[in-house]
């Protein structure tokens, strides 16, 4: 009832924008997630190990702050909705063109420039829909808005698992190759924007001011420096907390625990609705009690969850500990994109949270690695402790760089300031 309302609350305009955003946010990740189920079919194909094709996430990943950088300037030049179809027409015809990549390396090409495409999508989208929302809202649509990554991984998992096993082909229309191709119809989200989408008020303003042309200079980037620092060590900390609460779990649930590949689904989409439902919560929240204090209630409520979460041993009590543990880690992240978009300038907007946040995902690409070799030397190849210890210690640093930074909860994005 409570979403309904807030949805009601809106005019036919912000509804728009916003399910535009949260559209292609959701597909730009459904496209991403694609690539993680079909890896071992890909690998098959190119007659190559998993490892060889597991670059190809690791470049998506790289290439992503490039993405930000590049999208987030067309939006301050040349405006957020126009930047917006360009990138999802872009990350859509990059999908298809993996489709049909004939090796290996030209695969890993497309999926580097996939990941530029990527980068792009959430600044921008994030931008477009904090600057036409009402700030009175802006808390419940944070966590919304974010959780359209989570929307994304559950989508491609159903395609994945209702879909791929039916599907038989030979040479250029193998099974994961006809996946992708679906991954490519996200571009229709194009003409919707085209047609009931309107331009950000802000930029509009901006462009009344004769700023726009201008808009994006280094200059007024490096003006704000110290704030984009800090909002880079913040994402490096909060992807930290996602990433290591995210890309082992599936091989911990089957290598520490032994679970079949079907239990170690159930579980993992059991904590995608924890996600889910705990983003909306503490956005929510968050109008409430502020962004901060959201942040580190989340984020601290995370450490009692770990017994539950890496020490229990039947499929139940793992599923109750993977949904909790996912309800604050993404609780935390629900607060995000409000937070972001608050603590950002006017005239960077569109650039400074996307890039914050692709650099840091860059700066923890190698988070998986670093704790499997923890497991390796210390734990016997175990990797309870190692993703345990993670989770307590990116936890306090995640509440503790929260707070040390400021808030701008209800500030007016509706302009250029």
């Amino acid at each position: 009832m409570a979403l309904l309302r807030q949805i009601q609350s809106l005019t036919k305009v912000q509804r728009n924008t916003f399910s535009a955003c949260f559209l292609g946010w959701t597909l730009d990740a459904f496209d991403f997630f694609l690539l993680t189920v079909c890896l071992r079919a890909i690998a098959a194909d190119f007659h190559v190990g998993i490892k060889q094709i597991a670059e190809s996430i690791f470049w998506t990943l790289v290439m992503r702050p490039v993405g930000a950088l590049i999208f987030g300037a067309m939006a301050e030049r040349f405006g957020r909705r126009p930047t917006l179809m360009v990138n999802v027409i872009s990350f859509s015809v990059f999908e298809l063109a993996s489709a049909f990549a004939p090796g290996l390396h030209s695969f890993l090409v497309c999926r580097a420039l996939f990941g530029i495409a990527m980068g792009g999508e959430w600044g921008v989208g994030a931008a477009l829909a904090f600057e036409t929302l009402p700030s009175e809202a802006r808390g419940f649509f944070s966590g919304l808005l974010q959780e359209g990554y989570v929307v994304g991984s559950l989508l491609a998992a159903a395609l994945y698992g209702l879909l791929f096993p039916h599907l038989h082909g030979s040479g250029m229309l193998t099974p994961w190759r006809v996946m992708f191709m679906i991954g490519a119809l996200p571009a229709v989200l194009a003409f919707y924007l085209r047609v009931h989408v309107k331009e950000s008020p802000a930029w509009l303003e901006s462009r009344e001011a004769g700023v726009a042309k201008k808009a994006f200079e280094w200059g007024a980037l490096l003006q704000f420096l110290p704030s984009f620092l800090f909002l880079i060590v913040l994402m490096t900390a909060f992807t930290s907390f996602s990433h290591g609460t995210q890309d082992l779990y599936p091989t911990f649930l089957e290598h520490d625990r032994g679970f079949a590949a079907g239990n170690v689904g159930l579980i993992v989409v059991v904590g995608n609705v924890g996600a889910l439902l705990g983003g909306i919560c503490f956005g929510t929240l968050s109008e409430k009690i502020g962004r901060r204090k959201a942040i580190v209630c989340a984020a601290l409520l995370a450490i009692p969850m770990v017994p539950l979460w890496a020490w229990s041993h039947t499929v139940v009590m793992m599923a109750v500990g993977g949904f909790l543990m996912q309800f604050m880690v993404q609780g935390a992240w629900g607060v995000i994109p409000a937070h972001l978009n608050e603590l950002s300038p006017g005239p960077v907007r569109a650039v400074f949270p996307g890039l914050a946040y692709q650099l840091g995902n860059l700066l923890t690409s190698r988070n998986s690695v670093f704790q499997a070799a923890y497991a390796g030397r210390y734990s016997g190849g175990m990797l309870q402790m190692a993703m345990a210890g993670t989770v307590v210690v990116v936890a306090v640093v995640v509440a503790g760089v929260t707070m040390l930074g400021g808030e701008a909860k209800g500030s007016d994005l509706s302009g250029v300031g």
